[in-house]
């Protein structure tokens, strides 16, 4: 353990989620003393992975896009290459849709959603699709000419920005567009229902939210990434749990250490000033400055009594999303059709709306691109509910009570129904089966009510930055702008530690990742 008498680090970073260890990686590259200190005995937060019965498992995201590849617009990757660290990835373009229309694989690219539309509404929602991807194009290039990368919260920005000015410039009418709901970019130019559907589902795998809540740059970004010729998509090779000790490494690589099973039982204040933290054990660890990787609501918690009550009144206040339900799975492949794709999202009910609790089921079978995730012969499998599980059916259950795995027996019957859809004899195969529900989320991820993160509609403003009202203490991750998803916390890691930055370090930066070229 560090010495706890004198300032022990430049920088302490409370919590191991994405935005924060890609925060912490940057900072040590960036020379400081960085501490992360995790709760949790696995590092990772939300995309830790973990094991049971010789399956590794994902604890959350399974969608990856811009890993493979660099340079590239996706933040991660570019925190990935500024510390020097590969990821290996398997890489597919294809996943299964089972919808109220049908089930039916489909593609990113160009062109292949067009072969669905063709055979599910015809050639007018075919023109209809086609005219808006000429639409989304100027928005898609201007989504991505202002890379994330560049940007700090201090003067500095003038020069790491300013480099840019350029390349914006044609792009300048759109901005303004960027910064409001996709629904304002979407009505008007989409009229088939079908094509309304599946832009809002998008939307609500994004954010959390339908069109009208969803920031139009996120899908912008997105149609930059997924619709264009010869894409492909991710995945990790080694799970989340690969891309998760990348980030350690590069971490650990440049100095910086992480602490598991390091509860931060408050941040210490004096004069207003974050000096440090105090651990549930009573030790003390002291620093210049304090970055949370906490949500909003559990930063909150860790301030004293007292402290800046109207920063605390205005961002306790903030809306969340609801919560998830899981279910990992261990079954014996033999046999099982032969045409499984890696994805599949299935959706009940379009009337419903998009964001109904237990609607939107997803799953994963990552076995099938790394069969390393599985014994032989065997898959691991991940069903889950993307965020629209209430906590207020869960709040107050005993874990340990028969009310609570009668609970979990019933509201698991969804992901069960959903996955038979794709492997019918799928519980007889069955050799490990795991459900985890909201109070899995609040315990393990420290989540307020469990919750996949703030539920900040875009029409009524970005994301907060990373400042607070007290000195020395900053925040990152999903409760800070960009929001929501794996490139948004990274982004928002890369901009709290570049502000931390000289700016010929930002440059410099800038210039080993090529962000020129992308």
């Amino acid at each position: 353990m560090l010495e706890t008498n004198s300032t022990d680090a430049d920088v302490l970073v409370i919590g191991s989620g994405v935005g924060g260890l890609s925060c912490a990686a940057l900072l040590a590259r960036y020379g400081n003393r960085v501490v992360v200190c995790e709760s949790h005995s696995i590092p990772g937060g939300a995309a830790h992975a973990f094991e049971r019965a010789g399956y590794r498992f994902d604890s959350g995201p399974s969608l990856y896009s811009g890993l493979s590849y660099s340079p590239s617009p996706n933040p991660l990757r570019q925190v990935l290459d500024a510390i020097d660290e590969p990821l290996p990835c398997a890489t597919y373009d294809t996943w299964g849709c089972c919808l109220p229309e049908g089930d039916f694989d489909t593609s990113v690219g160009a062109d292949q959603f067009c072969e669905v539309l063709q055979r599910l509404r015809g050639p007018d929602a075919v023109a209809e699709w086609r005219k808006f991807q000429r639409l989304m194009a100027p928005y898609a290039q201007a989504a991505i000419a202002l890379p994330s990368a560049a940007v700090r919260l201090d003067w500095g920005a003038v020069r790491t920005l300013g480099r840019f000015l350029p390349t914006l410039a044609p792009h300048a009418a759109n901005v303004a567009k960027l910064t409001g709901p996709f629904s304002r970019i979407m009505d008007g130019a989409i009229h088939d229902p079908f094509i309304r559907n599946w832009l809002n589902l998008l939307c609500f795998l994004l954010s959390g939210l339908p069109a009208n809540g969803t920031n139009a740059a996120e899908v912008a970004f997105m149609f930059a990434d997924w619709y264009r010729p010869g894409v492909k998509l991710d995945y990790p090779l080694g799970g989340s749990g690969a891309l998760v000790d990348a980030l350690v490494r590069g971490l650990k690589r440049y100095g910086g250490t992480l602490l598991l099973n390091a509860h931060v039982q408050q941040i210490l204040v004096e004069k207003r000033r974050a000096i440090g933290v105090q651990l549930r054990d009573g030790k003390t660890i002291r620093a210049r400055t304090v970055i949370s990787n906490a949500s909003v609501w559990d930063t909150l918690k860790l301030l004293p009594k007292g402290a800046v009550p109207s920063f605390r009144a205005a961002r306790q206040a903030t809306p969340e999303c609801d919560s998830f339900l899981h279910l990992h799975l261990g079954i014996d492949a033999a046999g099982v059709r032969s045409d499984l794709t890696c994805h599949y999202i299935i959706v009940n009910d379009w009337d419903a709306g998009i964001t109904a609790p237990q609607n939107v089921v997803l799953v994963s079978i990552p076995s099938l691109l790394d069969p390393s995730l599985a014994p032989a012969g065997k898959h691991a499998i991940h069903v889950y509910t993307p965020g629209n599980e209430p906590y207020d059916l869960w709040q107050g259950l005993d874990r340990r009570s028969e009310a609570y795995a009668q609970q979990k027996q019933a509201r698991a019957e969804v992901m069960w129904k959903a996955l038979e859809r794709v492997i019918p004899d799928v519980r007889s195969r069955c050799e490990v089966a795991l459900v985890g529900t909201p109070l899995t989320h609040e315990r393990y991820l420290r989540r307020h009510r469990g919750s996949y993160g703030p539920a900040i509609r875009a029409s009524e403003g970005l994301f907060p930055g990373p400042r607070t009202p007290l000195k020395g203490l900053l925040c990152c991750g999903d409760s800070t702008f960009p929001g929501i998803g794996l490139p948004a916390v990274a982004a928002s890691g890369m901009i709290t530690a570049s502000t931390l930055a000289s700016v010929p370090q930002h440059l410099e930066l800038l210039r080993q990742i090529q962000i020129d070229r992308l």
